[in-house]
């Protein structure tokens, strides 16, 4: 204050308790750990974006201010580093959580190399299925905007024998709805048992992949993909969902989407 009287209140000041996770002597940068968007002014409360860096694929948690690219461990990728980069595979090391494919190996397999969630598998090239529709190497807040509902649920059972008109070619599963990230309002889906609905061709094709006693994070559109609407009460489960087996870490990925919704368009 001082020096700022002194120079004829022209210059000299600085700033103190910069906000919205700003700093700097005129709180004209973010802070370490975040970068900054490009589209809003510095001034903005949502200037400054958090880094987001994985907690295994990236060497620090302090981005590029610019970019908000992550700094990568060696074979790691994506913005976050969140995936292996190709020609890696996932490895069970903290230190090193992408390992180069052996040669042989790739020479054998068509596969890419895998992130680090578990994804729908696809078939084989030359079978009459195809690739899934919903099949991805990633999980991002786009996708997760674009569905209605998210739920980590445990598959009890299976029960092939539907009779109802609107459930022919369909396989019913018994779930237990263990926690709901997203739903519609209009949504019926509630925690514990419930019934699911999967087209018996797709799940011949593995896509979705749905196996008994398996927990799995499940994002969908819920009216569009049961059959006969969500008049029926069955949760419906197509290759336009998106299946993914259960690890822990989705958990922590899962609510920082739900924090984030209110940035869907």
């Amino acid at each position: 204050m001082e020096l700022y009287k002194l120079s004829g209140r022209v210059s000299g000041g600085v700033c103190l308790k910069c906000r919205h996770y700003t700093a700097g002597r005129h709180c004209h940068y973010c802070r370490e750990g975040f970068y900054r968007d490009p589209n809003r002014a510095i001034t903005h409360r949502r200037a400054c974006k958090p880094c987001d860096c994985h907690p295994i694929g990236a060497s620090g948690k302090t981005c590029n201010q610019a970019t908000g690219q992550c700094p990568c461990k060696d074979g790691v990728v994506g913005i976050t580093c969140n995936r292996c980069a190709k020609g890696y595979q996932q490895s069970r090391s903290h230190i090193a959580p992408c390992i180069k494919i052996p040669v042989v190996q790739m020479m054998a397999t068509e596969e890419d190399n895998e992130g680090y969630e578990d994804y729908p598998d696809t078939n084989k090239p030359g079978d009459q299925c195809g690739k899934c529709k919903a099949a991805t190497r990633r999980l991002n807040m786009n996708k997760y905007c674009k569905r209605d509902y998210a739920i980590m649920a445990k598959v009890l059972s299976r029960i092939d024998n539907n009779e109802a008109e609107y459930t022919k070619g369909w396989v019913r599963f018994m779930i237990n709805v263990e926690f709901i990230y997203k739903k519609s309002k209009e949504s019926r889906i509630r925690k514990g048992t419930m019934p699911m609905l999967v087209p018996a061709a797709d799940l011949a094709c593995k896509c979705p992949k749905i196996k008994s006693n398996k927990s799995y994070l499940f994002l969908g559109r819920e009216r569009d993909d049961s059959p006969g609407g969500i008049v029926t009460g069955s949760l419906g489960v197509t290759q336009r969902s998106i299946v993914i087996e259960w690890k822990d870490e989705w958990d922590q990925r899962m609510r920082r989407f739900r924090r984030r919704a209110r940035k869907c368009k």
